[in-house]
């Protein structure tokens, strides 16, 4: 089985300074009215090399946040066992069983639609996988064309559609990825939408879901929104280096 090469203790440090910082922002600035007692924080690992999720892992990180699924299985194999996988890319139906092959996958962030839903929670069924799968829906928030998720006049549809037919899957709430203009409004319309989703959502079927918005610029504000969980990548690991520059674990 390949190693995972350790980090220099230069790097070490770095990280568990950067994820101190983060997380004392994350309490901070989270909403204190909430049905959830404290949010969670998903460190977006995206192209960084196994030894960066490494120490974030040693300085007490879980839950680790992946775009793509082959990075995500092969990291998933060389790490620790009881990280807890957030998928947060493009969910493509080919890929659903590849994903199931995963036991330490906590949470898929991204079904736009009922039909990806069904997919999933029949390839996490015949992975024989002991518990249910987390779920989010992604919801496009900002209308965007190159955004991913579904309009948010389709969301309950969908939602019902996991409650009722996707029994290898626990809804656990709604995702969006906020639009760039958005960012700079206060209050982000994008997590304003998200959480007048949820609170509609709660009214009508008497769900109670979560929020996951808010990444490294704004996470802060997204937190203060009512996010419970929140995606950050740079603000720990510093800016990503190209795919093809990653080196890999040691045979």
């Amino acid at each position: 089985m390949p190693t995972v090469e350790p980090p220099s203790a230069e790097r070490k440090s770095a990280i568990s300074q950067a994820l101190s910082e983060v997380g004392a922002a994350v309490r901070r600035s989270q909403h204190k009215d909430g049905a959830f007692a404290e949010a969670r924080l998903v460190a977006v690992s995206k192209y960084k090399p196994a030894s960066d999720i490494l120490a974030a892992y040693d300085a007490g990180q879980r839950h680790f946040g992946e775009n793509y699924v082959q990075e995500l299985c092969d990291k998933a194999a060389v790490l620790p066992a009881d990280i807890e996988w957030h998928f947060i890319g493009r969910l493509q139906s080919n890929k659903c069983k590849a994903l199931a092959a995963i036991p330490n996958l906590w949470a898929v962030e991204t079904i736009e639609s009922a039909e990806k839903a069904h997919k999933l929670n029949a390839a996490w069924h015949g992975a024989c996988n002991q518990r249910p799968l987390n779920v989010f829906v992604q919801v496009n928030t900002s209308g965007e064309a190159n955004k991913g998720g579904i309009e948010p006049h389709q969301v309950e549809d969908v939602v019902q559609d996991i409650l009722n037919s996707c029994p290898a899957l626990h809804l656990q709430g709604l995702m969006t990825i906020g639009s760039i203009a958005g960012s700079q409004q206060r209050p982000n319309p994008d997590f304003c939408t998200l959480a007048e989703l949820r609170n509609g959502l709660r009214q009508k079927i008497g769900v109670e879901l979560e929020l996951s918005m808010g990444m490294s610029d704004d996470f802060e504000h997204a937190l203060e929104l009512g996010a419970t969980s929140v995606r950050v990548g740079s603000r720990i690991f510093g800016t990503r280096p190209q795919k093809e520059s990653i080196a890999p674990a040691a045979p």
